[in-house]
Order: structure tokens, then sequence, then C-alpha cells
């Protein structure tokens, strides 16, 4: 690809994430249908902005972060991995930031997994950096414990785009942006589809992620706030972390079964753990989805086949799709546009009615 053919293509990716972020607030509400299904586009590509909760006219440039000018087709850009690609999330999430550079057509991409390990995390970073990385795509392990890294990178004039998970640091100061789902609204979205699954009545037990990190404790607090919102009838009677991992949930789900026997109904808060719930519910003679119904989030190809199956009755997504906003919004930072602090992908969500359908799209 030329060098002109590529500078185009970066304008053009600057000028749609200009457009996506021009009265987004205005979308915030309109993210699901009434009955809890799919955005209305219907797409899953990761250029899908639904919201933005900066206020209006505000946002980080060039000059706020102390940032030299870059030409992407002339940079080395960094993507930390956070953890084992054993989960479909972050293989696509990976193989999107992978796909996006070679489009793009970046001088140089370098890729780390810190393999579930914050210290190895930090010290990936700084190599990155000691390699040259003049951009850096982080998807942090935990909201904190990065502060090194930041450090180093500041010490760089590096910026730093958050993906997937925030972090507890200052926007446009210890990082540049956030890019990720809204996961109170997928905690919700969540809560909505267990109510229409069980009809609003039944013992409920959920499968916490890790700690010490805000997807576990939003996605928790959507879900736990909107059921005791919408549905009275239905009672919390177990929370339990699996780790976002399958053979944990498994793990759990088994202990849950034998202490609360009562279970009607599972929120997993990733679909991991669901597989993991449905086995262990197999093998305690339940059938998952009709004596056990289950409801998780993220929208891998296995648990929406499972909901084909009948084994899992709803998924909301959470999109991993990050490599075309991404670098959309390094080229309309690097453009000179502010860029807000945090910017929200669109997730669909998935049942019986168009699971069967969908199931070709999902990762």
């Amino acid at each position: 690809m030329s060098t002109a053919r590529t500078t185009d293509r970066l304008r053009a990716l600057a000028a749609t994430a200009a457009l996506l972020l021009t009265g987004v607030a205005a979308l915030a509400g309109c993210t699901k249908s009434e009955d809890g299904g799919s955005p209305s586009d219907g797409s899953s590509g990761g250029e899908q902005v639904v919201a933005s909760s900066s206020p209006s006219g505000e946002g980080c440039t060039l000059e706020k972060y102390g940032a030299p000018k870059l030409d992407l087709t002339d940079a080395i850009v960094g993507f930390s991995q956070s953890e084992k690609e054993a989960n479909p999330f972050r293989i696509a999430e990976t193989q999107s930031i992978r796909d996006e550079a070679e489009k793009v057509g970046v001088k140089k991409l370098l890729v780390t997994n810190a393999q579930s390990q914050l210290s190895k995390q930090i010290s990936d970073i700084q190599d990155m950096l000691a390699q040259g990385a003049q951009f850096l795509i982080v998807a942090p392990l935990n909201s904190d414990g990065l502060e090194p890294a930041l450090q180093a990178a500041a010490a760089k004039k590096v910026p730093v785009l958050t993906i997937d998970r925030k972090i507890n640091a200052t926007a446009c100061s210890d990082y540049l942006a956030f890019l990720g789902s809204d996961f109170v609204e997928q905690g919700k979205r969540a809560a909505d589809a267990m109510v229409k699954a069980t009809g609003g009545t039944g013992k409920v037990a959920i499968l916490l992620g890790s700690s010490g990190n805000n997807v576990t404790t939003d996605r928790t607090n959507g879900f736990v706030q909107q059921l005791a919102a919408t549905a009275p009838g239905m009672e919390i009677v177990a929370q339990q972390t699996g780790e976002f991992a399958r053979d944990k949930g498994q793990a759990v789900m088994e202990q849950l079964i034998s202490s609360n026997p009562e279970i009607t109904a599972v929120y997993a808060e990733n679909d991991e753990m669901a597989l993991g719930a449905v086995t262990a519910l197999k093998t305690a003679g339940k059938k998952p989805g009709t004596d056990v119904k289950i409801v998780s989030i993220d929208g891998t190809r296995n648990a929406v086949q499972a909901i084909v199956d009948g084994s899992i009755n709803a998924v909301i997504e959470s999109n991993p799709r990050f490599g075309p906003l991404a670098f959309a919004t390094a080229a309309d930072f690097y453009a000179g546009t502010a860029v807000q602090p945090a910017i929200i992908i669109s997730d669909r969500a998935y049942d019986s009615a168009n699971a069967a359908a969908e199931l070709s799209s999902t990762y």
C-alpha cells in the first residue's frame, strides 16, 4: 500500500471517528431495543460508537496530552494483551488489533501477552517502550497496579489507549482514553434477559468475574440494581467468583448446587463460566436452560451455540473488535481532533429468537 493511499485511509478513519462522536450523547439511551434484543444497526463492527462519557466540547488533544505529532504509517505501535488467549474474547481482541494495524499500514506492531500476571504486563509495556513504541494500546489486567508502566510511557511522551477494562487513573494525563463496553448497562441487560427467561421469579446465583477490575464490579452492580428494580420476585441467594474461567466456573457451580439446591437461575459474568456451569448442572442431573435458566455476557460462538442447543437462555455481547475503533481514535488524535475520555462500543444480544441466525457472526 502506498504512503499516499495509507494516509488517505487514516484521514478517512479520523473523519469517521469524529462523525461518530458528534452527538453521541443523544444515542446513549438508544443502545438496545425494547425487547432486550440487538441494537437497531445489528452491526458487530469495532467502529460502532454508541455513547461517550465526556461533556460536550471537551476532550484530549495533542497539546493537552503533551505528545508529539505522529504519522502512524511511520510509527511503532505496541499492544499489551492481559490474559492467556484461551478465552475466545482475548483471541478475537488481539486478532482485531493485528488485522487493523495491517490495514492501516503501521510501520511495526509489537504484541505481548501478560499471561494474567500484572508484573509481566508492566514489564511487557516497559519492554515495548524500550523497543521504540510510540503509541500503546493496552488491555489492562486490573484496574489498579499499572502505574509503573504508565509512568514509563509518560516519561517518553507515549500516549496509552486502554481497551476493554478501565483503570483507576486520570484520562488525558495518566492515559489517553478508554475504549470499551458500558459494563453496567451489560449487567442491566442481562437482568432484563433473566426476567424474561424466568418470568420474574426464582432464586439466582451469580458467578462473579475476577476481583480487582471494574468489569466485575460494574456487571454485578448493573445486574443487581436492575433485578431489584424490575423483579422483586427474584432472590439472589449466592455470589461467588469463578474468575472468568470455565473450569473454575464449573467448580463453583458444583459447590453451589450442593449448598443451594433451590437455585433456579444463574447469571454468569462471562460465557466461559456459563459453559462451566452448564457442565456442572448436567453432571448433577439437571437440565441447564430448563431447570436452571442461564444468562451470561460475552457473545462467544460456543455460548451462542448453547442457546441454539437450549442449555443457555440468553447472552449479552461484549464486543472484542477494538482494532478499527482503536486506530481510528489514534488517527483522530494525531489529526488534531479532541478525543473523548470514554468511547463506548456497541454490544448486541442473543436469545432463542436470533441465536441461530446470528451464530456465524459471533467470535
